[in-house]
């Protein structure tokens, strides 16, 4: 499985043989690369900033303890998440504040009659006008921020790790641990529902001809 989309890292084999020796150097590189990500995707199942921090801080810590048992049946940034996310839901159920992830599979599963599913990051947004102005793109940002932070907690983690991070459907998958057709409906579903939301801001914003 390739690397993610906008990474600049060397190849997996030099990131973990960098690691396995301790190297500060590689270890810094990729906080700085991935910690923001990881910070998102965190808070979508904890109920605090502090606490999502801490999140990521255990996910580092995990991965400079479980480095040496790498064995590359996925990319390293897919497995480093896979820890984030499994450390994110146990932190978000202790705060009484997430599902079972078994909800997921449930909660994803088609059921007649949806549409057909959507692909791609440009896809998703080539729907939304561009909106014009620092100002205007500020709002429009934090309205979105919003709209996602109401979505059902499958829905957002799914949308943040596609549409945010840009990750690959199969990336998703092997970092959540679900199907693909679970993830289709999902990340549709998410896809939606926030473009109904931002329908009406768009529509409020346009400027008469």
């Amino acid at each position: 499985m390739g690397s993610i989309a906008g990474d600049v890292l060397p190849p997996d084999d030099v990131v973990v043989t960098a690691l396995r020796a301790g190297d500060e150097t590689m270890f810094a590189t990729l906080l700085d690369t991935w910690s923001h990500g990881m910070l998102r995707v965190a808070r979508s199942y904890v109920s605090t900033d502090h606490s999502a921090e801490e999140v990521v801080q255990d996910t580092w810590l995990a991965v400079i303890d479980g480095i040496d048992g790498f064995e590359g049946r996925s990319s390293v940034k897919t497995w480093v998440y896979r820890i984030l996310v499994n450390t994110a839901k146990k932190r978000g159920l202790r705060e009484s504040r997430t599902l079972p992830w078994s909800a997921f599979e449930r909660d994803g599963q088609p059921s007649g009659g949806h549409g057909p599913p959507m692909t791609g990051r440009a896809e998703f947004t080539a729907a939304w006008p561009t909106p014009e102005g620092e100002a205007l793109a500020a709002e429009a940002r934090g309205l979105i921020a919003e709209a996602l932070s109401r979505l059902p907690l499958r829905q957002r983690v799914v949308i943040t790790l596609r549409d945010v991070e840009g990750c690959t459907s199969d990336e998703v998958c092997d970092i959540l641990e679900i199907s693909a057709a679970n993830q289709r409906v999902l990340l549709h579903r998410a896809r939606t529902a926030v473009r109904g939301w931002l329908a009406g801001y768009y529509e409020s914003v346009k400027q008469p001809d």
